[in-house]
């Protein structure tokens, strides 16, 4: 499982290849025309907000117009896919997501590699989930929890925003670390937090600021925050890693291009990225839907999407998940 890792430390570093004026011909000359984002999710939901964030910078940054363009559908491998095959030329950009890692190996036949057909530009942010149970749940703590499910084996369920989503993926990766058994049941998106709230299900892991009105307000109880630290938002609730040794578990968000994208155009654009990430205006728009800044280096991305390849799969292989 160290390949990706490697391949994707290999596409940080741009297409070598390219001969040396050629590369500093682009470099100098980009962007010089209308660059294309693509993202996989539809109008409205967060991908696209984020997206047109970012797009709305790097216009005002680098002069020329960065247009969103909606590919929705097949949980974002429509967007990946298309991104795939465009040229790489820094005039088609993907914004990725963690659902983009997790298909690599949820789907048995892709016609791309994520991991070799992309080249890492920038992560912009993450998502903390946080695990939280129906009040009618007698747990207050996640040792009591996993006390309770090993003594109800099978017996409690586990919704999720839908097979594969993140929500999914980091309830099973609590059951590989904890050896527990959970009865997983899916949903629609937010219909997993209204089926929590009545019952129907008993424990969900869901985004941080999906819940954090219901936790307010005694509907739901938090248990642990999935991060490996704790959010300020919930500052008395502990970590999954202080009980779960390993636990870690997020959304995120970054930008990526077609594999052998000019190093000169990663670094023009990582740049550019990272100066936003510190702006105010930025960091409050990404944290009024939820995100935490995660800015890096290109080559950090890329170790990152190694390393969120490599734990997933090995999730998904655990749990036999299969795409709907």
């Amino acid at each position: 499982m160290n390949l990706p890792r490697r391949r994707f430390m290999h596409l940080a570093a741009g297409a070598a290849v390219l001969p040396a004026a050629t590369r500093t011909t682009l470099a100098q000359a980009y962007p010089s025309r209308p660059i294309r984002v693509l993202e996989g999710f539809g109008a409205g939901s967060s991908p696209d907000i984020i997206a047109r964030l970012m797009a709305q910078w790097l216009w005002e940054r680098l002069g020329q117009p960065f247009v969103v363009e909606n590919r929705s559908g097949a949980n974002g491998n429509i967007a990946a896919e298309a991104t795939a095959r465009a040229s790489p030329d820094g005039y088609t950009l993907l914004i990725a997501v963690a659902s983009n890692v997790i298909n690599a190996s949820l789907y048995e036949k892709l016609n791309f590699d994520f991991v070799r057909d992309m080249t890492p530009i920038a992560s912009i942010s993450r998502v903390p989930l946080v695990m939280v149970v129906n009040p009618s749940v007698q747990a207050k703590t996640v040792p009591e929890f996993i006390a309770y499910a090993r003594a109800n084996p099978g017996n409690i369920n586990m919704g999720s925003a839908g097979i594969g989503n993140i929500t999914h993926v980091a309830g099973e990766l609590f059951m590989m670390l904890t050896g527990v058994k959970l009865f997983h049941v899916p949903y629609r998106g937010a219909q997993a937090s209204v089926a929590l709230i009545s019952g129907q299900v008993q424990v969900l892991f869901t985004p941080l600021t999906a819940a954090l009105e219901h936790i307010n307000a005694g509907k739901l109880r938090a248990l642990g925050v999935t991060t490996v630290t704790r959010s300020p938002a919930l500052p008395d609730i502990p970590t999954m890693d202080d009980f779960v040794p390993g636990y870690e578990a997020s959304g995120w968000y970054g930008i990526v291009a077609p594999r052998n994208t000019a190093a000169e155009i990663v670094g023009t654009l990582n740049k550019a990225i990272n100066v936003g990430l510190t702006d105010p205006k930025i960091v409050g728009r990404l944290a009024d839907v939820g995100n935490d800044v995660f800015a890096g280096s290109a080559a950090d991305f890329a170790k990152f999407i190694g390393s969120e390849t490599e734990k997933w799969a090995k999730v998904v292989k655990f749990a036999n998940i299969k795409a709907a």
